[in-house]
């Protein structure tokens, strides 16, 4: 293990027992001092046979790095007694084995999110809706979770000591961020097993999912832990003033005053090219990238909205007045996912056209009900109802919905004719030619998100099952089922990706996650960092925001704001 310098106060908390809160700004260094202090446990031989201390964390990146991080932090020897995972992991192999105990189900069916979305578009009671298709369909929604696996807990001790037995010490990363379920989770686990508490106020910038200012507070009246403060140290942008601006920007002291490391820019409208500013920003930081440290370099464009994300990806793609930018957008799954779903039933085909016809209509359905997360405006709610009754016999009425058919009787025309070689990406590309030919709206928006697919590289687990299934049958008979196995195993894998190049994505995408310099960019009308009516809670809330999105920096930020509508909080 490389050498690490502990002040007294980390010296502290590597010796301190019972349950702990751990306190700290991005960048002080919260994640590695938990895990030597997982470390430390396992060389003190706290664990007894076959006990593991339990690290959770929400989002598959942040635990990618978490695992990358314990490498270098506990000894190849202890690494077999330390589990990393999601919430979502870790709550589902739990519900898993136990979940009849409090459902009644013996065995209980996963409902995607992706799947979740185009069932919930325009329903106004989604957790009632959940509840009914687990209690009717053995339907388990990712969000009821955490709220399932803290009822089995609650009633059950035996179970309470069981996982205790498994698991004497589990630190929980990102705590600020948790919802009520997740609390009550916390607190039925914490009744027999040592809690370890990573948090951070200001990053708590999910209260729309229910995390709670007061959650802190009630751990420490919980649990009465001994508590660690490393406040406003910085060990991800050490030597700059990053951190202070993001700071700065909670209380307002940031305007007014010069940063080294950061840079706050009015940019002006160009008509011809709008996006020009944050284009220019982007070849200007590649360059520079590049001069200081050759290849391996990271950047993030960060942004408040899927629309502006989407806007400045597809600007970056094209070739105007500057060249065209190669990059990776980070876009929500729910699309490309249902895309993928589409484009693994044209793979699979069908004995007859009205077959083909029926599940890509179906499919068609579930893209235009799913695809921003259920978020579904009305004309798009309007045409999905208007289809799915075509489904059952209604008729077709209005040129719009006419065409949109007739695409999708060539795309089945087509899909008959093509012939297919055993190769799954030569085939799969194939088969989303077929609707990147379509010229209705709805199908351009199926082909825009299969562009998003990152599922059949070589050695990927879709990959080698397409291949084994027409190596089995000379078809891929089945295929919709493997795209949708694969999703579903994406969702629970610790995604390893290296974030490296130029990445565009929303700000709340980029939390827990660290690159060399951050573009934030913002529009004048979408994607704005403070709307113009906002309330003290909008306030407080987009404070938080763009300091979690500042601090991802490991070595410079810069913030483009409209010269004409520049933030308030920034000037």
């Amino acid at each position: 293990m490389p050498d690490l310098k502990l002040c007294d106060q980390r010296k502290a908390l590597l010796g301190a027992a019972g349950h702990l809160l751990v306190l700290g700004g991005p960048g002080s260094g919260k994640t590695t001092i938990a895990l030597v202090k997982a470390a430390t446990e396992i060389a003190n031989r706290t664990l007894a046979a076959g006990q593991k201390i339990l690290f959770l964390s929400f989002a598959r990146a942040t635990v990618a790095r978490i695992i990358q991080e314990s490498k270098v932090r506990i000894p190849p020897g202890a690494r077999s007694r330390i589990e990393i995972n999601t919430y979502h992991g870790f709550a589902w192999e739990f519900i898993r084995g136990h979940g009849y105990l409090v459902t009644g189900h013996r065995i209980l069916r996963l409902l995607p999110p992706p799947d979740a979305a185009g069932r919930f578009a325009g329903i106004a009671d989604r957790s009632a809706e959940l509840q009914r298709l687990l209690r009717e369909d053995s339907l388990l929604g990712f969000d009821l979770f955490a709220g399932l696996s803290a009822d089995l807990l609650e009633q059950s001790p035996r179970l309470r000591r069981i996982l205790a037995d498994c698991y004497p010490i589990i630190i929980f990363d990102e705590f600020q961020d948790t919802n009520l379920d997740e609390w009550r989770l916390m607190v039925a686990l914490g009744q027999h097993s040592r809690l370890i508490a990573l948090a951070d106020a200001e990053q708590r910038i999910y209260e729309f999912r229910g995390a709670d200012p007061a959650r802190i507070g009630q751990f420490i009246e919980q649990f009465t832990p001994r508590v660690f403060d490393f406040g406003k140290e910085n060990n991800r942008s050490d030597g700059t003033d990053i951190v202070v601006f993001g700071n700065d920007v909670l209380t307002g002291a940031n305007v007014g005053k010069d940063y080294t490391h950061v840079r706050v820019s009015r940019y002006n409208y160009y008509r011809d090219e709008p996006l020009s500013p944050v284009k220019h920003a982007v070849l200007s930081a590649r360059q520079r990238l590049y001069r200081d440290g050759g290849d391996g370099w990271s950047l993030a464009v960060l942004v408040k909205s899927r629309d502006m994300m989407l806007q400045v990806s597809g600007y970056f793609g094209s070739a105007g007045r500057l060249p065209e930018i190669p990059h990776d957008v980070l876009i929500d799954p729910e699309g490309p996912a249902l895309a993928a779903v589409l484009i693994g039933g044209l793979l699979e085909g069908a004995a007859h056209s009205d077959d083909l016809k029926a599940r890509l209509l179906g499919d068609v359905i579930d893209h235009i009900r799913g695809r921003n997360g259920g978020n579904i405006n009305h004309a798009d709610l309007k045409l999905a109802g208007a289809l799915s009754a075509h489904q059952n016999g209604g008729p077709i009425r209005g040129s719009t919905r006419t065409a949109l058919m007739a695409d999708i009787d060539a795309i089945a025309t087509g899909r008959l004719g093509l012939v297919l070689t055993g190769d799954p990406e030569a085939d799969w590309l194939a088969a989303r030619r077929l609707i990147d030919a379509a010229r209705h709206d709805k199908l351009k928006q199926v082909a825009d998100d299969a562009r998003f697919i990152r599922l059949l590289n070589r050695g990927t687990q879709l990959r080698e099952n397409l291949i084994a299934r027409w190596r089995a049958g000379g078809s891929y008979v089945g295929a919709r089922e493997i795209v949708s196995g694969a999703l579903l195993a994406e969702h629970f894998s610790a995604s390893t990706r290296a974030w490296t190049g130029i990445n565009v994505m929303t700000i709340h995408k980029s939390k827990g996650k660290e690159f060399d310099e951050v573009i934030i960019f913002e529009g004048s009308r979408t994607g704005r960092l403070l709307r113009d009516n906002a309330n003290a809670r909008d306030l407080e809330q987009a404070r938080l925001t763009l300091r979690v999105a500042v601090t991802r920096a490991r070595k410079r930020t810069t913030v483009l704001t409209p010269s004409w509508a520049s933030c308030t909080l920034l000037f």
